[in-house]
């Protein structure tokens, strides 16, 4: 896999969105945004990344998104780290690693299908 935030980075994690299929939404389920922020990331790679969810599948973009319907900040070590399946998300989690704000219940419902589109998963 491409280093983390690299422009190879994100074009391989939208294809794999891609192989990986629908969202598990309801047919009328909004589009849900959720943004990843890395404020200590190095300067010359994003802060942040907007990941979209629609029933018809998912992408991931440089950068924030204003209409986030959560936001969930981590540093950029430890996001390096769940990318490479070097931690869980739940540990990043129980250890206060990772701070979420916003609708969290709007991510529940994909959790699961993101970390099967994962490429470890495969």
């Amino acid at each position: 896999m491409a280093d983390f935030l690299t422009p190879a980075w994100f074009q391989e994690l939208n294809e794999t969105l891609v192989a990986a299929g629908p969202v598990p939404f309801d047919d009328d389920a909004p589009v849900v945004r959720v943004v990843l922020e890395f404020p200590d990331a190095p300067k010359d790679l994003p802060h942040a990344v907007t990941f979209t969810l629609r029933r018809e599948g998912a992408t991931v973009d440089a950068g924030d998104h204003l209409a986030a319907d959560a936001m969930v900040r981590l540093s950029y070590d430890d996001a390096a780290s769940l990318t490479n399946g070097t931690i869980d998300s739940a540990s990043a989690l129980r250890d206060g690693r990772i701070k979420v704000r916003g609708d969290v219940n709007a991510i529940v419902p994909v959790l699961a299908w993101l970390q099967r589109a994962h490429p470890s998963a495969q």
